[in-house]
């Protein structure tokens, strides 16, 4: 009894320490099996499930021959395939396709198709070399017999094609029904492949010309469109300042008594088109007068700088007793100097372009590629003056970018300041 209780008892193994858990189970199992040599998924879900083989006798293959519905010579070849499939066809004869190339007759070549440039014998080589090659025209054209005919280019031989296609296509239609008629121009195909010869055999110098071309034709397009976007912001500005004048005198006109009313609504006493928007206060709780007048944080630190001279120029004080009517005034004040300021920028900036422009067209005009300006701006057969692009010359130069160094708006501002200290002096003090 006691031999048998021992072998029914089950010996345990303790896992080491240090070991961890998944390396005890690839060493020992409750089952006692060895751990597999390959790894195996026996699960069972969304995976794909693997190929059962049974015990079925596999399908027997034979080496056969077959022929080729494509060749006419009726080759004979050899190929393994089923036992089941013999018999059977080529598989893939069905993608051999062949181009229906039409058949004309002798009257219909003489009542439509007759043309005094090509014989009846060039037309019936050309339609059969279309049938063997499958209206593949560059071989078409290699095979083409030009000793016994006239040597002719592919654009020629796709012309004459087409334009049998197209005779015996409205020849033969039903009335009343839409053909799709194929058209071939050979004159855009000429073109065409003229260019791209053209283009194929330029030189190295000539590429990086177009190069060049190309990258000052795109600064053109740049500078344009800064000019249109000053052009606009300019615009804006002149209308912000029409609309505030306009304002201005509205109020000085309107009577007193409506004066009271505007305290009801505390809104900004300059427009909103006008140099600075200043914020609404209507949020609940008390606020400072003095918080009204603090510049917002749209206006930067050089027009503040700009804007704090002016004041110092005109003698204001740049902190004044924050009262209702000294708020609103100082704010308007500061908004038109604002507006004024950028109207000076917006002013210096013209002028700039207008040296620049003026420095093109003296260098044009000194090249020869433009006449000179009359007394009216103009050129002597009525032409602007200004219609400098337009100019054409062979050099670079004459073409394309400014040619002299233009003054900036900065050094106009410092050639100005210049002569008028000049003019203060006195003759004797003048170099």
């Amino acid at each position: 009894q006691k031999k048998s209780k021992k072998s029914s008892e089950t010996l345990t193994f303790k896992r080491p320490e240090g070991m961890h858990r998944e390396v005890y189970a690839l060493l020992y199992s409750d089952k006692k099996d060895a751990p597999p040599l390959l790894p195996s998924d026996t699960t069972q879900g969304y995976r794909t499930v693997k190929a059962k083989l049974g015990s079925k006798k596999v399908r027997p293959w034979k080496w056969m021959p077959f022929t080729n519905p494509a060749r006419k010579d009726g080759a004979m070849f050899y190929h393994w395939r089923r036992a089941a499939e013999e018999g059977k066809d080529y598989p893939f004869a069905r993608f051999n396709k062949t181009v229906q190339v039409p058949v004309y007759s002798e009257q219909e070549y003489q009542m439509y198709l007759h043309d005094d440039a090509w014989t009846k014998a060039e037309t019936d080589h050309l339609f059969d070399l279309a049938r063997r090659f499958d209206l593949r025209f560059v071989v078409i054209h290699d095979r083409y017999d030009h000793q016994q005919f006239k040597k002719r280019s592919v654009e020629d031989l796709k012309e004459r094609y087409y334009h049998i296609c197209a005779k015996l296509a409205n020849i033969r239609a039903a009335p009343g029904t839409d053909l799709k008629i194929p058209v071939f121009d050979a004159g855009h195909e000429r073109r065409r492949k003229e260019q791209l010869e053209r283009l194929y055999n330029r030189t190295p110098e000539q590429v990086a010309e177009e190069e060049y071309l190309i990258q000052e034709l795109r600064k053109i397009e740049t500078r344009k469109k800064e000019r249109e976007k000053r052009t606009q912001d300019l615009q804006k500005l002149i209308t912000a300042a029409d609309t505030t004048t306009e304002q201005r005198r509205a109020e000085r006109k309107a009577p007193k008594k409506k004066l009271p009313q505007k305290k009801e609504t505390e809104k900004p006493a300059v427009p909103e088109t006008a140099g600075i928007k200043f914020p609404d206060f209507k949020s609940a709780g008390v606020t400072l007068r003095s918080q009204r007048m603090k510049l917002p944080s749209s206006v930067g630190q050089k027009k503040i700088k700009a804007l704090e001279q002016m004041l110092m120029e005109l003698g204001v004080d740049l902190n004044p007793m924050p009262t209702e009517e000294i708020v609103q005034m100082f704010n308007e004040l500061r908004s038109d100097l604002v507006l004024l300021y950028e109207l000076k920028q917006a002013f210096a900036n013209c002028e700039y372009e207008l040296q620049m422009l003026r420095h093109r067209y003296e260098a044009l005009a000194k090249a020869g590629s433009i006449g000179p300006l009359s007394a009216e701006g103009a050129h002597p057969d009525g032409q602007a003056g200004l219609g400098i692009e337009e100019g054409k010359g062979d050099a670079k130069d004459q073409i394309i970018d400014v040619v002299g160094a233009p003054l900036t708006p900065n050094s106009v501002r410092r050639k100005v300041a210049g002569a008028e200290q000049g003019a203060l002096r006195s003759p004797t003090q003048m170099p």
